[in-house]
Order: structure tokens, then sequence, then C-alpha cells
């Protein structure tokens, strides 16, 4: 159905999510005033917290909790409620040390003294972790006014690019040779030597409220610059001197005062609704979308078009003449009107076919629901933990859609044990996925890891899967079986018709692997910032390129998947089912072998724990991606043979 629609509703629809996923209001995210001390109300705050997430880093998978690596803590410590798509993801957002009152600039506040003592063996290993943590460039990532604190930089060709996360510190190598952002500075020079940033200089950026008719004023920007200052007196910091050293060598105390600075500035230009703007327009290769995607977008209109002109001109030519022909001519024909007798022959593992497209069906309707919802704002970036909050839930209520078809089909094949297949449907992949992702979870718990699961959230995701979507599964499938089974356009013959012998390129291994280049072809450039987001801690904010992307690749997996069917039965072979299907699904396999060339050439990782979180997190996308470009394949592949066998005379 989802190919049918006509080219003008596409191109408007585009548009539309294009329009609406360039601006940034969030619908039920509702903004907070702030007023100087002593004018504060029930409509607006005083104090402003600044909240703390925890730090990763692109040399590891391995995200660790703010509090892992001793730095000032909170007092009175208070952790926002965290959705489940936050404890999926690893956030663990707490409360700071850092609180300013609204206006009020400070110079040089000090936070906290942390001392390492030589002969303490507890002391070793904490600022063992934090050297590590720096080795490693682990990044703090703050929150205030829930937007991030972000560190701009200038970068080639003069831009300016803010990152939404800072370094802890950085390491010149022994042999000096200056890692990450020891390069920013000409003083970080000493040979095996950590240079931590234990100052940061803070701007809050506000927008007035008056005569806008709010009280107050609204924060529209947070920025922050990180310093590394060794202060000679601890007890009346000056912020100024020369870098906080940690030597790469532990052979005496050492003593790590924290401070900040904050400061206020008024700007009425920028808007609360875009105040995101600034972040995301820095975000590094977003220009490379547009061309990319038109050029993607133009080449695959243009294999689009070419294909429906060869489907619909030969598709018509071989109708008329099929049935213009004598029976006695047609005898000696050749072509796809010869295999009517078993074109519709069951095929083998009927029950595994039947369950994948159950699942396949499911994720499917998940990611299109998904991508609509974030192409309408509801999954943006300041919604944070939404985008896999919606799509578990999603999934777990989008059962019976997946019990019925699986039965439904089952059913169509012949087959009778209708239990073992509404147990698969509702155990097998998601059973692979879970266990996969246990394993994981295991890893992430043995390293001490903020991403490893509490087991209460295990426990709460178990509850859903047997709780709400095992017996939706159920539901459907008790539907899909009281239905009669889908009615064939021609009957199948008892005896099987011998298939003749096929060329290379109509042979089923070569037809399934070319079958996967063209829709990997379109998606390819949008999993490279997919990938960039999951791995190196960008912001995915581009839904509107992504929704087109999901429809050109529903388009191009069928047209794939059909030319290739077509030119199969053309060559007498009916063993159509787990073809259409395997076509359209090999295009995961180009998918795993681009996240293994993204591995060795785009990331930085070391260790094996990463390694392997890597390669099993990679291994359940995989899995998913197999099912859904499967799954549509498959169905497009169904309706053109009944489409093509119910036009056609057989007597």
């Amino acid at each position: 159905m989802k190919t049918r629609i006509d080219t003008e509703f596409v191109l408007v629809f585009t548009l539309v999510a294009f329009s609406t996923c360039s601006g940034f209001y969030l619908p039920g995210l509702a903004p907070v005033s702030f007023c100087e001390d002593g004018k504060g109300g029930d409509d607006c705050q005083t104090l402003i917290q600044l909240f703390v997430n925890r730090l990763d880093s692109v040399e590891s998978v391995l995200p660790y909790e703010y509090d892992v690596f001793d730095f000032c803590k909170d007092d009175n410590e208070r952790r926002p409620s965290e959705n489940l798509g936050q404890v999926l993801f690893g956030e663990r957002i707490e409360t700071s040390p850092y609180k300013f009152l609204f206006k009020k600039d400070e110079k040089c506040k000090k936070l906290c003294t942390k001392t390492y003592v030589k002969s303490k063996t507890e002391d070793k290993n904490m600022l063992d972790f934090l050297k590590r943590g720096m080795q490693l460039n682990y990044q703090h990532h703050w929150i205030v006014d829930n937007m991030p604190v972000t560190w701009c930089y200038d970068v080639e060709d003069s831009q300016k690019y803010c990152n939404p996360g800072f370094p802890i510190g950085c390491l010149v190598t022994a042999e000096g040779r200056a890692k990450d952002a020891c390069v920013i500075n000409s003083d970080f020079n000493k040979k095996n030597t950590f240079y931590i940033f234990n100052h940061v200089d803070i701007k809050l950026t506000y927008h007035n409220g008056e005569g806008e008719g709010w009280r107050g004023a609204r924060l529209v920007a947070a920025t922050l610059e990180p310093k590394s200052i060794n202060n000679a007196d601890a007890d009346k910091p000056t912020c100024e001197g020369p870098p906080m050293e940690v030597p790469g060598e532990f052979n005496s105390d050492v003593k790590i005062t924290y401070t900040y600075s904050v400061s206020f500035e008024e700007n009425n230009d920028i808007k609360w609704a875009s105040r995101w703007d600034y972040i995301l327009v820095s975000m590094p290769h977003t220009n490379i979308q547009w061309f990319s995607i038109m050029n993607s977008l133009v080449i695959v209109l243009f294999l689009s078009g070419m294909v429906a002109m060869i489907m619909l001109r030969t598709l018509h030519k071989d109708i008329a003449r099929y049935n213009q022909v004598d029976q006695e001519d047609a005898q000696e024909e050749s072509g796809w009107k010869q295999v009517h007798g078993d074109v519709f022959r069951p095929p083998r593992k009927g029950m595994l076919l039947s369950v994948f497209l159950g699942q396949g069906t499911q994720i499917f309707i998940m990611t299109f629901i998904t991508l609509f919802l974030a192409c309408l704002g509801f999954l943006s970036p300041a919604n944070r933990g939404a985008l896999m909050t919606c799509s578990v839930v999603l999934w777990v209520l989008l059962g019976t859609p997946a019990g019925y078809v699986s039965a439904r089909l089952y059913k169509t094949f012949g087959g009778e044990k209708w239990k073992t297949n509404v147990l698969l449907t509702a155990l097998l992949c998601p059973g692979i996925v879970f266990a996969d992702f246990f394993l994981m979870n295991l890893i992430l718990w043995v390293e001490g890891s903020s991403a490893a699961i509490p087991f209460g959230t295990l426990v709460a995701i178990l509850a859903l899967w047997f709780g709400i979507s095992v017996p939706l599964t159920f539901i459907g499938a008790y539907f899909g079986f009281k239905k009669p089974a889908i009615e064939q356009p021609v009957r199948t013959n008892q005896i099987p018709r011998q298939i003749p012998e096929q060329s290379f390129f109509t042979k089923p291994v070569p037809g399934i692997v070319m079958g996967g280049i063209l829709p990997f072809g379109c998606i390819f450039i949008q999993l490279f910032f997919i990938l960039n987001s999951i791995w190196s801690h960008q912001m995915y904010y581009m839904f509107g390129f992504l929704f087109l992307v999901f429809i050109i690749l529903l388009i191009t997996c069928s047209e794939a998947t059909v030319l290739l069917c077509y030119f199969h039965l053309c060559a007498e072979d009916y063993h159509w089912w787990w073809r259409s299907f395997l076509t359209s699904g090999f295009t995961a396999v180009y998918l795993f072998v681009y996240a293994v060339h993204y591995f060795f050439s785009k990331l930085q990782i070391v260790g094996a724990a990463s390694t392997i979180l890597y390669f099993g997190y990679t291994s359940i996308m995989v899995l998913i991606f197999f099912l859904f470009t499967g799954t549509i394949g498959f169905f497009a592949c169904f309706w053109f043979v009944n489409k093509i066998y119910s036009v056609v005379k057989v007597d």
C-alpha cells in the first residue's frame, strides 16, 4: 500500500516534515522563567541548578556516572526521574554543586579540594581512574534548564563548533605528543603529564521577558570554557597561574582545587523556541545532508522510473501475448506463465518464514509511527530518551499485528501447528534480542558502567514483554487463524514441475546478493550520521531527512525484489517465497559490513569490552533491519505475484 502513495503526496509530506523538523519547539515542554534574588515566586525561579549527566568517550563504549570520577559532589544530591529510554541509553542525571542565583555574577568561586595521598591505596586507585578517563578523552555532559552546556570553539574554515560536552582533561604522552584537548594550549607541553580541567568559565545567555507578556527572563544559551589552573593557595583561589599538572607517575601527593566563574548576558534576538539552533547549526556535516539526500533521491527516482517502465511494458506485452495465443502454442512458450501450477506451492520452513514476517510487520509499523512522531517534534533532542521510550512502547503494543500476520500466512502455507507458530512469533526474535542485550548488560555490570541496566528495569522490560506483548500476539494470532487462508488466483499442481538449468544471474545466491545493493545505496549516507550519533555521541535531529530515506528505502526494497522475482519467474524458477524475503533482507548484511568498516576506519575504540559491546549492539541492529527490509520485499513480491497471475487466463 505504501508503495502506491502518489508522488505529489510524498513530496508535499516531505516538505511539511522538513519544515516541521526545522523548528525545535517541543509540544509539552514549557519554558521556565528566572528572576533576580528577592523577586521570585511560583512563576519565576531565582536559583539555577546545573545538572550533570554520565561521562562518555569516543574511545570507549563504557559510560560512567559523574560520581565515579571523584569530582565535587552535591551535598543534597537528587536524581530527577528518568524515563525508560534514558535508562536504556545509560543516562544518569543528578544534581551538581554548581548552583547560581540569576543575574548574580561569580568570579573564581571554590567548590572543593580533592587530595590524593601517595601512601593510600584508595587514593591511588581514584587518581588512576581519573587519569584513565583523561587518557581516553572522557567528556562531561552538563545540563542547565534542560539544555546542554556547550563548549564552543573555532574549527577549520573559521567555523564555530559547539560541543555539548567537554573533556575531563588531556594527556601529553611520554614522547611529547599532545593528545586531544592538549593541543589548544602551548603551556600543555610537559611529557608524560595529565592536565585536568579544574576550572570552568560559564556564560548564561537569557531573553528578557519585559513587554512580551511573561515575567522574568528565559535562558536561551549556556556555554563554558574549561581551563586548567594550579592555584597557589587552595583556600583562596585566584584562578590564575600555571596549568594544573597531574604527573603520569604518582610519586608525590596531588591536590586538585575545583573552581568556577559564572556570568550572565542578555540577548533578546534569540527566541526560547529556537534556543537549540546555535548547537544544531554548528554540528559537523549537516550541510552534506541536503546534497547527499537529493543526490540519493534523484538516483533512486531515476532507477524507479527505469524499473517501472521495464516492468509495465514487458508485463503488458507478456499478458497480452499469453491471453491471445492458443493453448497449443502456449505449451511451446516459455516464461512465467508456465509455472502457474507451482508458483503458490507452500515454501519449505514455512513456519519460520511466517514468524519472521510477523515480527517484521511489527518492526515496520513501529518504525513508521516513531519516525512520524519524531518529524512532528515530539522526539527532538530536548525530550531526552523519548525516541527509545516511544520505540519500546510501540513495539510492545504492536504484538497483535505480528500475531495476525504470522498466523494468517502460516495458515495459507497449510501449516497446522498453530500453537508452535504463536509461541515462536511471540518469543523467537524478541528472545534473541533480549539474550544479546542481557549478555551486553553483564559486561557493562562487570565493568561498573552507568549503562548497565538496573535489575528492576530488566524485570520491568520482561513484564512488558510477557505481560502485554505476548498476550497481544496471542490475540492477533487467534483472529489470524479464524480467518480463511489467503485465496490464491491459480490452483497448485499435485506434482512439482522440474526447474530448468539456471544461468548464473538467475541462481538464488547471486540474485539475493545483488538485491541488497540498491536499497543499501540509498541509506548508507544516512547510516553514517546515525552511527555517529550512537558511537561518537553527536546529536541526531534530522528526522525529516530520515523519514524521506525511510520512504525511499520502502520503494527501493519493493522494486528491487519485484524486479528480481520477475526475472526468476521468467526463468521458470518458482521458489520465490524465501527468495523475496532474503533479497531485500540482504541489505542487513551490507549494513553489518559497513558497521565493521566504520569501526575500523572512523572509531578509535580500544579495549576488548568496548569491542564486544560494539558488535553485540550492532548485531541487534542488523537483526531488526533484516526482519524489517525482508518483510517489505516479501509483501511487495506477494502482491506482485498475486496480481500478475490473477490477470492472465489459465485453463
